[in-house]
């Protein structure tokens, strides 16, 4: 199962990354994430340069898709020709979004009457968008989640691994980056965060 973690310029460092690294932990139960960029090379907010793993034409082949935050999202919501190189399909592909990726999932209609997580910063936009934002880290419904506040990617990468490997997959990758002597409370707190009755399994 592959995850397509979508990387723009302007990227915040955290959210690609954190969540990126957590689902990484899981490669040997053939759960594997990318970053998959527009161009060969991105530049994040804060002036680190990454290459890309992958380019955008992997996003069909995904079976997870992550939309990563920056200073650029609204750059990207109103360039036509690159959200259509996001061809996201919510009845085959688990996907989720980190804090001003809300805005990509509202620009695309995906989020529909679903409320959404986003960063405080990005809150307004995405409000202006008639998206309901809640005062929490994370939200899904069906195949759908969405995070707010850069830490808060700890919790997509667990929704991401627990839809697709389970619980005691998510258990393993949370528990071994947690802090230690925090290991326990920390996966509990993290658990808590998604747990939903739909959160079975990965899409088919």
């Amino acid at each position: 199962m592959q995850v397509a973690v979508v990387t723009f310029d302007g990227f915040n460092e955290l959210d690609s990354f954190i969540a990126s690294a957590l689902v990484n932990r899981c490669r040997r139960d053939g759960l594997e994430a990318f970053i998959t960029t527009p161009t060969p090379v991105v530049t994040s907010m804060n002036g680190v340069e990454v290459s890309g793993q992958r380019p955008m034409e992997f996003i069909p082949e995904a079976d997870v898709v992550l939309i990563g935050s920056g200073v650029r999202t609204r750059d990207v919501v109103a360039d036509d020709r690159l959200l259509a190189r996001l061809p996201l399909d919510p009845a085959r592909q688990l996907i989720g979004s980190q804090c001003s990726g809300a805005l990509v999932l509202a620009r695309l209609g995906l989020l529909g009457g679903m409320p959404a997580c986003a960063d405080l910063t990005s809150r307004p936009y995405v409000e202006a968008c008639g998206v309901t934002v809640l005062d929490a880290p994370f939200h899904s419904e069906g195949n759908i989640a969405t995070a707010g506040g850069c830490l808060a990617s700890q919790y997509l990468a667990a929704w991401v691994i627990t839809r697709t490997l389970g619980e005691e997959a998510a258990r393993g990758a949370i528990g071994y980056a947690a802090p230690v002597g925090e290991q326990r409370e920390t996966v509990e707190r993290v658990l808590r965060a998604i747990r939903a009755p739909e959160s079975a399994s990965v899409p088919r």
